[in-house]
């Protein structure tokens, strides 16, 4: 009977890899626009360290890319080479795509070397950009199989099967960003983001626009992205509010509110950019930055948003920050617009908690008059 040996990858996994690198990196939002966020990532896997950009705004596939292959500061002078972007991704692609030797299976848990070298190198450190976190492996004669989870989900490959998959996920990669950036922005796709959206479900939102950010960023500065028709302005920042919104529900706040920030850039002025405000104001609310969260939600008042969504939040807002006589004409504004005053119980609270025993008179006459 054959021997099954089970080994945790739990000291070769490099989940959230990417972004600790890009903590140390004061230019990394920059390059992931550019370059885009996966390329930059497949970059610094292949050893391509990028030195310089000379960004074409109007072509962005004609940006010039400089860069030297090798570590640090140590590589040699003719490493550097200059690249167009969209020979720059290819050259990457092409690297990822050849075949890496897979090592000998392991023999004890503690040989990290050895379970790095049978996974392979780089696909540890692909498998976290797709959404896997690698868990087990486990050796069964001359089969290697991995066990992982994405997106909660448990999941079990053979090792060459899983490795086979991450190379299709990289060779999408360069396919979808072929096929041009305005191209892979198909607005009708908001429409099942908003659905997935009120369903619940942010993974999916994240999943039907998370491309969109880097190539409406570059398409904004093109005369093409500046002539935009406003109802196509208005359904992409529809779409940037639902990402952002999205990418604030699974934690990652400060890339939420980059988002909001490219949605107010393609926004009309009305009802549109109100939303995108909004949900940046929400956003700051729900992170403990009331005084943020009132600029925000003051400029979506002003642009005409619903006022029954509008001023509670704004009288919240007023309220952490211990402003309360704004926050008593919020909720006033509130109320006038339509809010139950029992809805508003928590801020009339705390503010006549504040302002004593006058503001509750006060409240007793306004509503014996109403």
């Amino acid at each position: 009977m054959t021997r099954i040996q089970i080994f945790s990858l739990e000291a070769v996994r490099t989940d959230g890899w990417f972004e600790r690198i890009g903590e140390g990196i004061g230019s990394f939002q920059a390059l992931c626009d550019i370059v885009g966020e996966r390329f930059f990532a497949f970059s610094m896997i292949t050893g391509a360290r990028i030195t310089a950009l000379n960004v074409d705004r109007r072509n962005p596939d004609y940006t010039l890319v400089d860069f030297v292959i090798g570590a640090g500061d140590d590589a040699p002078d003719d490493s550097a080479q200059r690249l167009t972007l969209a020979d720059f991704r290819r050259r990457l692609v092409g690297v990822l795509l050849a075949d890496e030797p897979q090592g000998p299976a392991p023999t004890r848990e503690t040989d990290v070397e050895a379970l790095q070298l049978h996974v392979g190198v780089r696909y540890l450190l692909l498998a976290p950009l797709y959404g896997y976190s690698l868990r087990g492996l486990e050796l069964e004669g001359d089969r290697s199989t991995l066990t992982l989870s994405r997106d909660g989900a448990d999941e079990a490959y053979d090792l060459e099967v899983f490795r086979a998959r991450i190379r299709a996920h990289v060779r999408e990669e360069l396919e979808r960003i072929q096929s041009g950036g305005r191209g892979a922005i198909d607005l009708g796709q908001v429409a099942e983001a908003e659905a997935a959206a009120i369903a619940g479900d942010p993974r999916r939102v994240l999943q039907l626009l998370g491309s969109w950010p880097a190539p409406l960023a570059l398409f904004l500065r093109t005369p093409e992205g500046q002539l935009l028709a406003p109802d196509a302005r208005a359904l992409i920042a529809k779409g940037l509010g639902l990402l952002g919104s999205a990418c604030v529900e699974l934690g990652e706040v400060a890339q939420g509110e980059e988002i909001f920030r490219l949605a107010v850039q393609y926004a009309p002025e009305g009802v549109a950019a109100a939303d995108v405000f909004l949900r940046l104001g929400n956003s700051m609310l729900a992170n403990d930055r009331a005084g943020e969260a009132i600029g925000a939600l003051r400029r979506a008042i002003a642009l005409g948003g619903d006022p029954q969504t509008l001023w509670p939040g704004l009288a919240t807002a007023f309220a952490q920050r211990r402003r309360m006589l704004a926050a008593l004409a919020c909720t006033r504004e509130a109320v006038a617009a339509g809010v139950r005053e029992a809805d508003m119980s928590d801020e009339l609270r705390q503010v006549e908690a504040a302002l004593g025993p006058r503001v509750t008179a006060w409240r007793a006459v306004v509503l014996g008059a109403g």
